[in-house]
């Protein structure tokens, strides 16, 4: 199966979500979403095993990992307000979910490798990965290769042999509509993979099953917002095919309605209106952290209100639009930290600068919702560049793809809210993304909270910057899509002890070390 194009709601702005990490807590829940429905019966033992390897031996407690696969297990969703009980909810019901650090040569640092087992006797093996920002692909099921990212409903046929899976697939061509059906192997046996539209109606899974050969068969639902298909072509996939062929007076809000129209298949004005939806969220999830948030397991306590006294007490640097765009991105980073609902946009340990920037900037200058929205979008369209080239995971490429990201992300948002054309803003972008390059990640305590919050901040700063040079005709030299790869292929060549793993930086400092004790304690 060809690898879809990004959405900006699967890929780049999302998902909805409580906890520290995208990568680490929101992608778990959906791979647990799935996994639940890998057994018929009820789930009653779940053993996950990571390697020292990776990231999530090291991180899984600290960002959330644990709570969050537990919770998708549960059926939870990324927003659920239970999520953090997870754990609790899980004993509680009878469910056994067991973490281990074995090593066994993963594929990628945040790789999950699961032994489900039901009450019925089912014991079932897969591999998953968090991809980035939320996204996940399913690897391995029963010892047969796979490609599952949650983006369509999935049908699994396993079958006794060859001859057996062929019969089902002319049975599958005669009667079902699909997107792809493809066949992999595990030694004799075959499985087959039905990628739809909608879920198979239960008449055609009986009639599977009845066929001499056929094991079993199950139906995943999806975990993704938006739905993949491979009549879902995409105008462009770069920021150069897009400039040259989009009409020059188009604004780059209005180049991004336009792909995710043709990704999702859906109206331009459903994209509007899907964009606006998040846009009200994330204002509601500032006034919620600007209001105060408490929460026992964080290293920083509310500090999002101390801007504004600063400012009425004439102490802070004037700038109206950055002093409020600092005050919103701690409190939106104060809310993720508290559990609360956030949007990672593009990354929840990046969730600050991107949003907080833009709807600062709006609100100093007494812009609409609406602005705001067109902001996103355009936001959201150099997020695709971004996604489809390079990745949004800080445990492959560190804090540039994630903070550096948001903040390259949030100058091409500026530049179309300051009535900007499209080249200005993909400049901008480019300047944002060029001045983080070989930005690391080392959370302090695993809490990604320090120093993501600075870096979040500094993201934003970095972008109003970006943004103004573009505006006034600064020479960005290097071109978005080359700066994309630039940043990917320093990302691979920062050690693995500098990419989210709690084993450089300020992490190992003494006092990152006294801070990660207390909070164990």
């Amino acid at each position: 199966m060809l690898r879809q194009p990004p959405s900006i709601f699967n890929d780049v702005i999302g998902p909805v979500m409580r906890g520290p990490s995208s990568s680490h807590t929101a992608a778990a829940v959906r791979i647990g979403r799935l996994a639940r429905q890998l057994v018929s019966s009820t789930l009653t033992r779940v053993l996950v095993e990571f390697d020292p390897a990776g990231s999530l031996a090291t991180t899984y407690h600290g960002q959330g990992s644990d709570i969050g696969l537990v919770a998708g297990l549960l059926g939870f969703t990324p927003e659920d307000e239970r999520l953090p009980q997870s754990l609790d909810i899980a004993r509680q019901d009878g469910l056994e979910v067991t973490f281990e650090i074995v090593e066994y040569d993963a594929p990628h640092p945040n790789t999950y490798r699961m032994t489900l087992f039901s009450d019925a006797g089912e014991i079932v093996t897969a591999t998953a990965i968090s991809t980035g920002g939320g996204m996940i692909n399913y690897e391995v099921i029963e010892g047969f290769p796979v490609a599952i990212a949650g983006d369509f409903h999935e049908t699994l046929v396993f079958c006794r042999d060859a001859l057996v899976a062929n019969a089902v697939e002319g049975l599958l061509k005669e009667k079902v509509p699909f997107e792809y059906l493809e066949q992999s192997n595990r030694a004799a046996e075959r499985l087959l993979s039905l990628k739809t539209a909608s879920p198979l109606v239960d008449e055609i899974v009986k009639s599977l099953v009845s066929i001499e050969g056929v094991a079993k068969a199950l139906r995943l639902s999806p975990v993704l917002p938006i739905l993949s298909s491979k009549e879902g072509v995409v105008p462009f996939l770069s920021s150069q095919a897009m400039l040259e062929q989009c009409d020059a007076d188009l604004s780059l809000c209005e180049m991004a309605l336009q792909y995710e129209s043709a990704r999702g298949r859906i109206s331009e004005e459903e994209v509007f209106a899907k964009m606006q939806r998040i846009v009200l969220l994330m204002q509601e999830s500032i006034r919620s952290g600007l209001a105060g948030t408490e929460y026992q397991d964080r290293v920083l306590g509310r500090q999002s209100h101390l801007i504004a006294e600063s400012v009425k007490q004439g102490r802070a640097i004037p700038g109206d639009a950055l002093n409020i765009a600092i005050s919103y991105i701690t409190a939106l980073m104060e809310v993720k930290s508290s559990m609360g609902v956030i949007v990672a946009a593009p990354t929840a340990g990046a969730c600050g600068a991107l949003p907080g920037t833009i709807l600062g900037v709006c609100d100093a200058l007494g812009l609409s919702t609406e602005e705001a929205t067109s902001a996103m979008l355009a936001a959201g369209m150099v997020g695709v560049f971004i996604a489809e080239h390079a990745t949004f995971a800080a445990e492959v490429g560190g804090c540039q793809v994630e903070c550096g990201a948001g903040s390259s992300m949030a100058a091409a948002g500026l530049v179309n809210l300051m009535q900007g054309t499209a080249k200005q803003a993909i400049d901008a972008a480019a300047m944002a993304l060029q001045n983080v390059m070989g930005m690391i990640c080392d959370p302090v305590a695993d809490r990604v909270e320090v120093p993501c919050l600075g870096k979040n901040v500094m993201a934003g700063a970095n972008a109003i910057a970006c943004a103004t040079m573009a505006l006034s005709g600064f020479d960005k030299v290097i071109p978005l899509d080359e700066t994309i790869d630039a940043m990917y292929r320093v990302g691979q060549q920062l050690p693995p002890e500098l990419r989210c793993t709690g084993k450089g930086g300020l992490s190992i400092t003494p006092t990152g070390r006294r801070i990660h004790a207390s909070l164990l304690a």
